[in-house]
């Protein structure tokens, strides 16, 4: 028999069989996850399209189009799926990331027309902790970022996106949404750093934030304080307030080559259980 199969923009009457896909693996659908909890299904507060892909009626996969294309738990089918949606509508993201196996699938459906990526970055390990380790003490410098203190965290947070993504967040719009993010996160008690002498060393955030997983992002150290152990203690005081006050799993998804931040989130207790890709435009 075969199998009926469709595609299509899916509303707040799907949000439940959204939810239940998201679940389905709480740490690697954590972005995409938090998003749908706060903003729901409609476009324009979810910052994008939520497509679905269906079989015999029954909705089994997702792939969140907006500022990032995003599979979400995607067979094969509904990868190929995706990609002619994508191909049809056009490059509108500036990224396209997610586990490796779909995403690797939907570049190469996507790149001889939405081709060349600016840099892909083929292999990402996701890590995870639940627990605090027993041998790392937390910097006690480590603290949440207040509000008036924007003058001190954007330096470091444009310096963080500049080094990791290869362009600067300032660019296009002057970085008025990028501010407005770094906002958001001090708002929400979710941007930490050890201040020294009013110049920030150390830093990272809690990005996705869902009940059950949330997701570290934006670890810095300032060059200078480099191979110091900043960022091993400093990790652990993040992990410490996600684990105590946001979710009961943690995780990160870092660069293959990048060897002295996989050592040390390893040194914090953190385990690579999968690994993510991302092509960058």
């Amino acid at each position: 028999m075969l199998t009926t199969t469709t595609t299509r923009v899916l509303g707040p009457a799907e949000l439940d069989a959204v939810l239940a896909i998201l679940a389905r693996d709480p740490v690697s659908n954590a972005f995409v996850a938090a998003r749908v909890h706060v903003a729901g299904l409609d476009p324009w507060r979810l910052g994008g399209e939520m497509w679905g892909w269906y079989a015999d009626g029954r909705l089994e996969s997702l792939c969140y189009a907006g500022a990032n294309l995003v599979p979400v738990c995607a067979t094969p089918e509904a990868v190929r799926a995706f990609a002619d949606r994508a191909r049809r509508a056009g490059r509108r993201c500036s990224s396209i990331v997610g586990p490796v196996e779909p995403t690797s699938e939907l570049w190469s459906l996507l790149e001889s027309s939405w081709g060349p990526a600016r840099e892909v970055r083929g292999c990402q390990p996701l890590m995870t902790a639940d627990s605090m380790p027993a041998d790392v003490a937390p910097d006690p410098s480590v603290r949440r970022v207040r509000k008036d203190e924007m003058d001190k965290i954007m330096p470091a947070c444009v310096a963080m996106f500049t080094e990791e993504v290869g362009i600067s967040p300032l660019a296009g719009d002057g970085g008025l949404l990028y501010q407005a993010r770094v906002a958001e996160l001090v708002a929400a008690g979710r941007s930490f750093a050890h201040v020294e002498d009013d110049r920030v060393i150390f830093k990272a955030e809690i990005g996705a934030v869902t009940s059950r997983a949330c997701q570290i992002q934006g670890v810095w150290v300032a060059p200078e304080h480099r191979g110091r152990g900043l960022s091993t203690a400093g990790m652990a005081a993040v992990l410490d307030y996600a684990l105590r006050d946001i979710a009961p799993i943690a995780s990160l998804y870092v660069n293959d080559f990048n060897t002295a931040a996989r050592a040390s989130y390893r040194s914090v207790g953190f385990r690579e259980v999968g690994a993510f890709m991302s092509v960058l435009f």
